[in-house]
């Protein structure tokens, strides 16, 4: 597909289907149900308790629920996760507003924030690093594209997604 040009424009899950009318595809977060988008399921991205590099939960190389008894957990306003039901603590002071904040402010030693692995990654810090968390909830990650602008090239692009090639069958 060396004539299309790719334009990567990141989206929040919150404004995640309205952002699909103005794009020809996007990667979501599931769930997103409407019958008018097709969806194809991609992967389950892994939770990651994310703390302070300092924290004595990175001394281990995955965690339990277990070993989140009493910690401070930090729910950002645009979290993708959903309830926890952690063993853990509600903060003494107002929500945050976005995962980079929380971020940051776990990097102070004040709490932890479990948020799936592609958003640790995404606003990693010196200051702060991030474990497995086992059993935790995954998030799931999607293809989604309009059922009405559906074209040749989508076809193609699904089809790369799908494992297709040139010389592959439908």
């Amino acid at each position: 597909m060396p004539h299309v040009t790719l334009e990567l424009v990141p989206i929040e899950k919150a404004t995640q289907r309205a952002a699909i009318d103005d794009l020809d595809a996007a990667l979501v977060r599931l769930p997103l149900l409407d019958e008018s988008l097709h969806l194809i399921p991609l992967y389950d991205e892994v939770p990651v308790v994310v703390a302070s590099a300092e924290s004595h939960l990175m001394s281990v190389d995955r965690l339990t629920a277990d070993d989140l008894v009493g910690e401070v957990l930090i729910t950002p306003l645009d979290d993708v996760l959903g309830p926890l039901d952690l063993p853990t603590v509600t903060p003494s002071f107002p929500p945050i507003d976005t995962t980079a904040d929380a971020i940051a402010t776990v990097a102070t030693g004040v709490g932890i924030v479990v948020v799936p692995m592609s958003l640790a990654r995404l606003h990693q810090r010196k200051d702060v690093d991030y474990r497995p968390l086992l059993a935790g909830p995954s998030s799931t990650v999607a293809l989604a594209w309009s059922r009405e602008r559906t074209n040749e090239d989508i076809d193609t692009f699904v089809g790369i997604v799908r494992g297709r090639t040139a010389n592959s069958s439908r």
